[in-house]
């Protein structure tokens, strides 16, 4: 893969880009999120609120008020996975940050034509497609500006927030979602 870049490096895009920041995620799991503290907190049924002092709620609140977007949609099983409940535990922080998080059941999301890979788009001009490896371990992501990518994951974005429904009702959906 000659075009992979470590995610480290392209880190600094979710300060600087001008109007949105849209992902989707499409796995069963992350290991970043096994590995990190917040598994253990999700483990023992903690609750998961804003929480300023976290890097990613100060960030996505900071573009938020200076009117930017972030947003993106998870794709779910049906039951979800253990992975999947965690996203859905954790994301409620995020939402209140000001992300608009919105969730599809997979099997909605195949029968729509949406694909299997995650990947952002930065402001309509930018993909990173991530790279797994077979423990769900981000090795990195393959930047794109090629026309036809962008005007695809536009397309992709569009009929999944469309189809897609906010965490905190699509949590009403999902009543073991806690469940561990």
């Amino acid at each position: 893969m000659t075009n992979l870049v470590p995610f480290p490096e392209v880190a600094h895009l979710f300060t600087q880009f001008k109007r949105e920041a849209w992902r989707l995620e499409t796995r069963k799991g992350y290991a970043s999120d096994r590995s990190s503290p917040s598994w253990d907190r999700f483990m023992a049924g903690d609750a998961f609120e804003y929480d300023p002092a976290r890097t990613w709620h100060a960030t996505v609140r900071a573009a938020v008020e200076a009117g930017k977007r972030f947003a993106r949609v998870r794709l779910l099983d049906a039951p979800p996975t253990e992975g999947q409940r965690f996203l859905l535990a954790t994301g409620l922080g995020n939402v209140e940050a000001g992300e608009d998080i919105r969730n599809l059941w997979r099997a909605d999301a195949a029968s729509l034509g949406l694909p299997d890979h995650d990947f952002w788009l930065i402001d309509s001009r930018l993909i990173l497609r991530f790279v797994f490896d077979e423990d769900d371990a981000t090795l990195g992501v393959i930047p794109s500006e090629d026309p036809h990518e962008l005007a695809e994951a536009c397309r992709v974005r569009d009929v999944a927030m469309r189809a897609a429904i906010p965490t905190g009702q699509f949590i009403q959906q999902v009543p073991s979602w806690r469940e561990h």
